[in-house]
């Protein structure tokens, strides 16, 4: 929310006029005018420590004055650009000038400002996000009191870019800029942080422990250049959506003791799924190292994971080691095969991708690895074809990303894949006909568009979503609606080597107050100074000039 007021600081003071009042004496009046500044929100760029290895912005506080990438000198300025106009090449420019702050100004529709120009920007905002920079970074919206201080610096760099020396001179005396403040103390560590992972059940028909389980796997967080700023409809607001929507229809399938497969469904909602998915990771430990009766010990058919699914006509089943013939895993891929070629989802395409797990990689590219590293069998189903698909960790994920009529018929896909395999042996119809999720068991497009608004209404960066943030208590509760043995999973960081350390001042009030360029005060000193070296020379002088002036008046009389 963007607020006017009447301040008064060091930094806002302007110099009005010089006063001569009387002729006995000499007064110099320095008027100190009240200053309206500007204040409004701004998101702080990412800062975290994965493994060691810091990211982002590691500082917080800004006091510097305005400038845009016209000005040729930006060193200790707060440089303000729009998001459109961001290039490595440009920041670079400020990393090398050795600028004070940025603030970047975010459209409030951002997929139609930046149709073209988005994966370009994705790839550079992951770059931006991967190394660390001492600079303190901002984000604000592109509110109009906002655009207008960025219109009025911009002119003014512009002034300062003149092939004139006069105009140049003119423009940083007479020109007025923005003095960029916020923060008065710098970002610290924070401390508990808590990632949290759900899980509920359905059980099969027979005797549970003897029985095959799927683990259906979304992770419900968000990933962007600012958190506040990070809404993941796409990723993985879309992945979130359909499982929901799969615990719904598997629940109907399962509330009858005639329709029960034979096989378990565990499904599950991870966090930290944007920093090397360490909700799964402390899930999967919890469950093979500290529990002996664990069902993902030895029972497990297969994990599959969903990731962004909400956009194309092509998806893609990721896997780290290709299914051998035969297994559980391989079935399902088969069926999965069957259903996108059948009459019923004509235009849709199927690759299947296999990617080794690279070791030497810090970063995990999908969420099935940390199962596969713990030698459960899974995979990951998406409509990206590479893990570095800036679609994964921008803060263009927006709403507008999400095509509701795809994410229906992809979750209807999954329903449908999943259901033959877990019926292979009591479906007798043909199957590439078989449409079992129609009338009571229909993919409902409504709640799947209501799961997606309610989930972009707020921004879900791991570090927002602590252990009683309502989006958690709110899922928990819809998992122990249609599930049982609902079970909410809280992992803290380690006191002394922690995998991660999140840090706080990721949001913040920038003050904008208006300011002469110090050049101006030396200007006005300068004049103050001519004008007093005038009226001494004048006082100590004065004899001289009023004999002359008494002498000049007597010629005047005799003439």
């Amino acid at each position: 929310m963007l607020r006017k007021a009447v301040c008064m600081t060091p930094s806002a003071v302007f110099t009005v006029g010089v006063v001569i009042p009387g002729v006995m004496g000499v007064a110099l009046l320095l008027l100190i005018v009240p200053v309206t500044c500007l204040e409004f929100p701004v998101y702080r760029m990412q800062q975290y420590t994965l493994q060691g290895q810091p990211h982002g912005s590691q500082s917080s506080l800004v006091q510097a004055e305005s400038r845009t990438l016209e000005a040729e000198l930006l060193t200790r300025r707060c440089i303000i650009m729009r998001l459109k106009d961001f290039t490595m090449e440009k920041w670079g420019q400020i990393l090398s000038q050795s600028a004070g702050a940025v603030l970047i100004l975010v459209p409030l529709d951002l997929p139609s400002v930046l149709p073209s120009s988005e994966q370009n920007f994705m790839e550079q905002e992951f770059d931006l996000l991967t190394n660390k920079t001492l600079l303190p970074i901002y984000f604000a919206l592109e509110e109009t009191e906002v655009l207008a201080i960025y219109e009025e610096t911009k002119a003014a760099s512009l002034t300062l870019r003149s092939s004139s020396a006069l105009e140049v001179l003119f423009g940083m005396v007479m020109g007025s800029g923005f003095q960029m403040i916020t923060g008065e103390t710098q970002s610290k560590p924070v401390i508990n942080s808590a990632i949290v992972t759900l899980e509920g059940h359905l059980t099969g028909r027979g005797n549970a422990g003897d029985l095959l389980t799927v683990v259906i796997v979304a992770h419900y967080d968000s990933f962007g250049a600012a958190p506040w700023l990070a809404y993941g409809a796409d990723s993985n607001g879309s992945g979130v959506a359909v499982l929901m929507e799969m615990i719904r229809l598997f629940h109907l399938l399962y509330k009858s003791p005639r329709s029960k497969p034979r096989y378990n469904l565990l499904f599950a909602l991870t966090g930290g799924g944007k920093f090397n998915y360490q909700g799964s990771k402390h899930w999967i430990e919890e469950h093979l190292d500290h529990s002996e009766t664990s069902i993902l010990h030895e029972n497990v058919a297969f994990v599959l994971c969903l990731d962004t699914l909400a956009s194309g006509n092509t998806l893609y089943l990721h896997v780290s080691k290709p299914p051998p013939e035969g297994s559980a895993q391989w079935e399902f891929v088969q069926e999965l095969q069957s259903v996108i070629g059948s009459p019923l989802f004509v235009g849709v395409n199927f690759s299947l991708i296999h990617k080794k797990i690279n070791l030497g990689d810090s970063l995990l590219a999908w969420e099935h690895e940390q199962f596969s590293l713990r030698r459960v069998p899974s995979f990951t189903i998406s409509h990206l074809d590479s893990h570095k698909r800036g679609l994964k960790n921008t803060i263009l994920d927006t709403r507008s990303q999400v095509d509701i009529k795809t994410l229906t018929r992809n979750t209807r896909i999954l329903s449908q894949a999943l259901a033959m395999f877990m019926y292979k042996e009591t479906i007798k119809e043909t199957r590439d006909k078989l449409d079992i999720f129609q009338g009571e068991l229909e993919v409902q497009a409504p709640r799947l568009t209501s799961i997606i608004d309610w989930l972009v209404s707020q921004p879900r960066a791991t570090q927002l979503i602590g252990k009683s943030h309502p989006l958690l208590s709110t899922m928990e509760q819809l998992f122990r609606r249609h599930l049982s043995d609902v079970r909410s999973h809280v992992f803290k960081a380690d006191g002394r080597h922690p995998e991660i350390i999140f840090y706080d001042q990721l949001k913040q009030t920038m003050t904008s107050y208006r300011v002469k360029p110090a050049v101006f005060d030396l200007f006005v000193a300068v004049i103050v100074a001519v004008y007093l070296c005038v009226i001494h020379h004048s006082i100590q002088n004065f004899g001289r000039l009023y004999y002359w002036i008494v002498r000049l008046i007597g010629k005047q009389k005799k003439k």
